[in-house]
């Protein structure tokens, strides 16, 4: 019993700090998301408590290794709404790859620009 009593616990803890980052956000209107800034904060407290970050990682692994299971959901939605896809389909595809592809080239400039700031040689 004690394992299952652990798993819920270090799932408990992952979802305070996701509270915490969205009772920020919300409150004092930042631009961040609430579970992103409740990640930022579990990885403070990680590097704070480095055996805490031990603890709670095989239970985020296992969470980890069934996320794909949160995309079921999208998938249903797709074939729920496939005869929109066949009007709006073209314009989808269109934004899904400027989307894609901005993505990929900020990234880019990002990784260059902070490698041009730390001083790694090209």
């Amino acid at each position: 019993m004690k394992g299952t009593a652990s798993v819920i616990l270090h799932l408990t803890t992952i979802l305070i700090f996701q509270l915490i980052g969205e009772t920020l956000a919300r409150s004092f209107g930042l631009i961040i998301p609430g579970p992103v800034l409740g990640m930022a904060l579990l990885l403070a407290f990680f590097i704070a408590v480095p055996r805490a970050a031990a603890s709670i990682q095989p239970t985020a692994q296992g969470l980890l290794s069934h996320l794909s299971l949160l995309f079921v959901p999208a998938g249903v939605g797709i074939v729920g709404h496939l005869d929109r896809l066949g009007t709006d389909g073209p314009a989808i595809l269109l934004a899904l790859a400027v989307s894609t592809a901005l993505a990929i080239a900020v990234g880019a400039l990002v990784f260059s620009g902070l490698s041009k700031l730390m001083g790694a040689s090209e």
